[in-house]
């Protein structure tokens, strides 16, 4: 073979492959599908939710089987739907400002069920006795969905 006749099978072998490989979320190695879209965005409004300090937007992204034992075996710091409608108008008020970073590393889909892993950065000012005090906080945490009739809803992990 010639070589422009093995550099233009080398294009087509490419080609090929690279027609084949799965789509990406651009910026991430997360595969693009209706489902992991739909995930990334409300995260994304959960995001816009909490910088808004805004708890009915909040909710209106998490399903009623929300539970979250905040994973420890303790029982007294377990959050269920309707503890989490309560605690989110006094959390909110206790901010001045708020703002969240999220980017989201992973997520993996299982019939009606979701995951995703992400890093979050939060920079909060906190209304104290004293004064507002700013606070920040990062770590990688795990969310996890529920496919329900109105789309993806949060069942733990906020």
């Amino acid at each position: 073979m010639t070589q422009p006749g093995r550099t233009l099978a080398a294009l087509l072998a490419f080609l090929a492959l690279s027609a084949c490989a799965a789509k990406r979320i651009p910026g991430t190695d997360i595969q693009d599908n209706v489902d992991t879209r739909a995930i990334v965005a409300i995260i994304d409004d959960y995001r816009k939710a909490v910088e808004a300090r805004d708890p009915r937007a909040v909710m209106a992204l998490v399903s009623p089987l929300y539970f979250d034992n905040a994973g420890t075996a303790d029982p007294s710091d377990d959050l269920d739907y309707a503890q989490l409608e309560k605690a989110l108008p006094a959390d909110f008020e206790k901010l001045a400002g708020v703002r969240l970073e999220i980017g989201v590393k992973q997520i993996s889909v299982d019939g009606d069920k979701a995951t995703a892993e992400v890093f979050y950065d939060g920079h909060f000012r906190v209304i104290t006795p004293r004064g507002e005090v700013a606070k920040t906080e990062s770590d990688v945490q795990r969310m996890h969905f529920h496919h329900e009739k109105s789309g993806w809803k949060f069942v733990s992990g906020l």
